[in-house]
This record gives structure tokens, sequence and C-alpha cells, in this order.
């Protein structure tokens, strides 16, 4: 997924709310708009670098978005919009090894009280596959989620429900940076959605995690890494 967008570089200031950020371009501050509602405190911290993505809304209030955060020399992308973009871009390019089969994709289907992010199909099976982006990590390990979900807890539940019936059922974590060493959810800040992620495991729902390489200006789903439960 490339950004199509003006792409610069700035320094991270501070971060009132959890929709803006103020950070410095050009030697000013200015504020810019932070498409992310998840915590990020261990990555947004005041003097790192950051960048940002140009907006194409014309009288804007926040003229960029916050789009990525240097930790270190690894670069985090922390746009929650990009990962289903993502993963439909890999799976129109069949880059995802569990889910090459399938040939029709289609995004956002309602199935009982949920809505998945992509519902696939070809002609003897259907699947539905719900996408979460990963952006904490910590020594290399990358962890889902950053601050408790009961809405993805619910939708493991309902995924869960899906493969008990016969249905093709799989949750991908699309993990923003390269060069992590597993994924695992994060049981000490969630402790519900993983008792939900470690028991559809236990159904057959596929759990899958990818790292990304992660540009300035494109992000790629790259390498299937390892998932620790």
């Amino acid at each position: 997924m490339r950004f199509d967008s003006n792409i610069v570089a700035a320094e991270f200031i501070k971060r009132p709310n959890r929709f803006i950020a103020h950070v410095k371009l050009n030697e000013k501050e200015i504020i810019a708009h932070v498409p992310n509602t998840g915590r990020c405190k261990e990555l947004l911290i005041e003097g790192v670098r950051v960048i940002l993505r140009e907006g194409k809304t014309p009288g804007r209030k926040t003229p960029y978005d916050l789009i990525s955060v240097f930790k270190g020399n690894t670069l985090i992308n922390i746009d929650s919009q990009a990962p289903n973009k993502i993963v439909y871009e890999a799976l129109f390019n069949k880059k995802i090894e569990k889910l090459k089969e399938y040939d029709q994709i289609n995004k956002e289907k309602k199935h009982g009280n949920s809505r998945f992010d992509f519902y696939l199909k070809n002609d003897f099976n259907e699947y539905y596959l719900e996408v979460k982006g990963v952006t904490l990590e910590e020594d290399g390990v990358v962890m889902f989620p950053d601050a408790p979900t009961k809405r993805g807890a619910k939708h493991l539940r309902e995924l869960i429900e899906l493969k008990k019936n016969g249905i093709g059922a799989g949750v991908l974590f699309v993990v923003q940076l390269s060069g992590a060493k597993y994924f695992t959810p994060n049981k000490e800040r969630d402790e519900e959605f993983s008792k939900a992620l470690i028991e559809a495991n236990e159904v057959g729902v596929d759990i899958m995690a990818y790292e990304c390489i992660v540009k300035e200006d494109e992000v790629i789903l790259s390498n299937e890494i390892e998932v620790r439960l």
C-alpha cells in the first residue's frame, strides 16, 4: 500500500487527546490528526521523529495525519485504517498462504451481530476474516491489544460460532513494523480478549500474524511470524 499524498517528517511534541498531536514541522508547531485511538504511549514520546501524510480535504483544521513513528531505528505505522488496505492488497495478490484458495474478496460483511472485515469465497467454501492492527512492541515481541477491547473479544466469539458451524474463520494480526520475534496476546492489559483468542484457536479458528515492510511512503505485508498463545 503506497501513500499517494505528500509525506513529510516532523518532531513529536505532545498528544493532548486521542485525536490530535502537536508536532514541530519546519521549526513551526502545528496540529496533526492522529488516525489511531489507541494509547500508543510507548511510541508517542516527546522528541521522537514522526511521519506525516498531507490530507486531501481542502480547508481541514489538521492539514496532516500522523501515520508513522520511529522507535529507535524502527519505523512503526500507526494508521488504524492501513491494516485493512494492506490485507486487501495481499489477498488480491495471493500473499497470505492459508487464504490463497479464495478468489472472491468482499469487504465489510455482516454476520450475526458483527460486521467482519472480509468475507472470502470460492466454489466450495466461504470464510470470514477479521483484521487487527498491531503497534505494541517490547524487545521484539509484538502484542495486541494495547488497551482493553470489548469489541475485539466479541468478534472472536462470533468467529468461534462460525467455525463451530462449519464455516471458515480467521483473525489476522497485521504487525505494522518489521523485525518482530513473535506475536502474543496482551494478557496483562486484556485478559478477556486473550482468553477468547485461546478458545478460538482451540476450536480451529485460524490465528495468523504477518509483519510488514514499513517505509515512509509505503507499507507492504511481508512475512508470517510465529504466534504464541
